[in-house]
């Protein structure tokens, strides 16, 4: 691991163990390699991997519960999915994502960081919640910056127990999403448990999270198919 890498994470995020880090260095360079032949993140800069993607992934650890299964809809590059599996190796994590190009570069990194405990599946997340495999069987699903909140309750809240909750990672503005989310919540089984503001370390960055209880059963006909949770939200 390069002196600078380590100096850089540390001061953000001392707790990390040497292992971790070294983890999280060889994600900044393949993700870089990919990113040359298949769009993966427009953020390049290691200042930047590390702050917007590396550290902001980590600020939901605190509300996974101990050897939680999780569900990462959307994930992309593998946003928040890996750099929580990294640094929490007590839970199990599914990363999705509909492209399939992504998945194989998932499937590459999870082998050469040799971690355990985790799967990259290829579904629009309105599949998957359908899938008698995959519906109502995490402990947590969560997303980070894949579509308005009215549209990703009902991505994710299909695929969680009674009991579990989702983690929506959301930007600064917040308000009007909340309010245009609650009929969505209230249909699909869930109910707003709370809303952190939270700045990220050594930076004026603002985000969200909000974390949702799914108190009861989705309703069978949830997810509706693929394209009308964004085309008409409800």
């Amino acid at each position: 691991m390069s002196q600078n890498f380590e100096e850089k994470i540390s001061s953000k995020c001392p707790e990390l163990t040497h292992e971790m880090k070294k983890k999280l260095e060889s994600y900044k360079n393949l993700l870089i390699k990919w990113n040359k032949k298949i769009n993966l993140t427009t953020i390049i800069n290691e200042d930047d991997i590390i702050l917007k993607h590396f550290i902001d992934s980590m600020t939901i650890s605190k509300y996974i519960d101990e050897n939680s299964s999780i569900v990462d809809v959307g994930t992309g590059a593998g946003f928040p999915g890996i750099p929580i599996k990294i640094i929490r190796e007590d839970i199990k994590v599914t990363l999705v994502d509909s492209l399939n190009k992504r998945i194989l570069f998932l499937e590459d990194l999870i082998k050469k960081l040799n971690l355990k405990g985790i799967i990259a599946i290829h579904s629009r997340a309105e599949d998957l919640g359908q899938n008698i495999e995959y519906r109502q069987k995490f402990d947590i699903a969560t997303s980070r910056a894949v579509a308005k909140l009215s549209v990703l309750v009902e991505y994710l809240l299909p695929l969680i127990k009674i009991g579990g909750k989702c983690i929506c990672m959301k930007g600064p503005e917040i308000t009007e999403e909340l309010e245009e989310s609650k009929r969505a919540i209230e249909i699909l089984g869930g109910r707003i448990e709370k809303v952190e503001e939270l700045i990220l370390p050594e930076s004026d960055i603002k985000r969200n999270i909000v974390v949702i209880n799914k108190i009861v059963q989705t309703p069978n006909k949830y997810p509706r198919k693929s394209g009308t949770p964004l085309k008409n939200p409800l």
